[in-house]
């Protein structure tokens, strides 16, 4: 391989992990179809366990909160990490 095929190679890489951690998801408002397409590891079933929990035990307060969703890990969480955002609320602003 030569050094410019190798370099291209290295630089896809790296743009392409950069577009995959780029995007956010608050695991507060999010609905389960963009928990499971912004979060590795979090399928529709998660997803859906993740809205359940949501429901039933109130907002999340920290990142680390999420994995104590049936199905998800701390290995998920720390997978995420870097794109998971937790708001206090999820109300829509009042227009003026």
């Amino acid at each position: 391989m030569t050094f410019i095929s190798r370099t291209v190679l290295a630089l896809s890489f790296a743009l392409g992990a950069g577009i995959a951690t780029a995007a956010t998801v608050d695991i507060n408002c999010a609905d389960a179809a963009a928990l499971a397409a912004g979060l590795n590891g979090v399928g529709d079933a998660k997803a859906q366990a993740i809205i359940t929990h949501r429901a039933e035990m109130g907002l999340f307060k920290t990142a680390d909160d999420l994995a104590a969703v049936k199905g998800i890990g701390a290995k998920t969480v720390e997978a995420n990490r870097a794109n998971i955002t937790v708001s206090e609320s999820c109300e829509a602003p009042t227009p003026r």
